[in-house]
């Protein structure tokens, strides 16, 4: 069980999360301390990604036991809806869910509307579900900068099922399916050809499809295109010999169809599982994950060397007026970077 949070007096506020005093409250399920937590872990301060390093590395061995779900689907699709009908039934059934929604964030300011605990009300007042929206800063693919570190912390932290929504922006979606076990791919009916709603990239990601609101006045159509994207699925080469991706109905507002979600779910890492295929995806997820570590690394630590700073200035603005091809500008600031060894 969590542990309690306070109840009475206004909460106590944190610069950071405190490894040494902390931990076991987080263990224990305390959102107060997981939120501080995460808050550390998302921190671009240079002063605190060492105790976020610490954290994490203390962690991990308590982590990767959750089925991890991303969502995705286009606006006005309805998934903050959806995830509150099936995480209320996940609550209820004895799961505790973890919910990551990343919200778009501002190109020019940075700032997001993180409204998601205002659309999941029910859910966020449920003790056993923790709601964390973190704006994706511009991310690809809308996934927040620490979202993979995060699912660390919301597993260590007693989370058996954690759910991803993300800002669903088409073809970089490819990075959560990177993150997640499992992939649900949301879209509408109604909406004329409704092969064209959705990019041929995302479907070749998808484990499940789900056709929402089919209900009332729209369930002859949510059918139709049900029978559409089963035909288009079935012209596709799957993403696992142990898995063939399906087409569901559902709707959130009659909670017809969330089992046969979930259902499909569970029968899918019941079908990875018994080829070894689970744990093989989630070594490789976290070598893929490594590699692009090194690469936001190595953009930062040019950033802030001062040299290759003012080399790009005069690089970027050659490559602007066509005078040098881009590879070869970043072949230069890559060498004299690395021959000072970086900062």
């Amino acid at each position: 069980m969590p542990e309690p949070e306070p109840k009475s007096g206004r909460p106590r506020r944190r610069a950071r999360f405190d490894l040494a005093t902390e931990l076991p409250a987080l263990r224990a399920g305390n959102r107060s301390a997981l939120g501080r937590a995460i808050t550390l872990v998302e921190s671009r301060r240079e002063e605190d990604r060492a105790a976020a390093d610490a954290l994490l590395a203390t962690l991990l061995p308590h982590a990767g036991r959750a089925l991890r779900v991303g969502i995705t689907g286009m606006p006005g699709v309805g998934k903050s809806t959806l995830i509150e009908a099936l995480g209320g039934r996940l609550t209820a059934a004895g799961h505790r869910v973890a919910v990551l929604a990343v919200d778009p964030s501002s190109a020019r300011s940075g700032g997001s509307i993180l409204g998601d605990k205002t659309r999941m009300q029910e859910l966020a007042r449920d003790p056993a579900a923790f709601i964390r929206p973190s704006p994706s800063g511009g991310a690809l693919g809308g996934v927040a900068r620490r979202t993979r570190e995060t699912i660390v912390l919301v597993e260590a932290a007693g989370y058996d099922v954690v759910l991803v929504e993300t800002v669903g922006v088409g073809q970089s979606e490819v990075m959560v399916a990177d993150m997640v076990d499992f992939f649900l791919v949301l879209t509408l009916a109604g909406g004329g050809d409704e092969l064209q709603g959705i990019k041929r990239g995302i479907l070749e990601l998808a484990d499940l499809l789900v056709v929402t609101k089919a209900d009332g006045d729209n369930l002859q159509a949510a059918r139709r295109a049900e029978a559409e994207y089963a035909t288009a699925l079935e012209l596709m080469a799957p993403r696992s010999p142990a898995w063939r991706p399906r087409v569901r109905l559902c709707s959130a507002l009659t909670g017809d169809g969330l089992d046969a979600l979930w259902q499909a779910v569970l029968e899918h890492r019941e079908a990875l599982q018994g080829t070894g295929e689970w744990d093989e995806r989630r070594g490789e997820q976290r070598v893929r994950w490594l590699w692009r570590a090194i690469e936001d690394g190595l953009r930062e630590a040019l950033a802030a060397d001062a040299p290759a700073h003012r080399a790009l200035a005069g690089l970027e603005t050659a490559v602007r007026r066509g005078e040098l091809v881009p590879d070869v500008a970043a072949d230069r600031v890559l060498a004299a970077f690395l021959r000072r060894g970086g900062t």
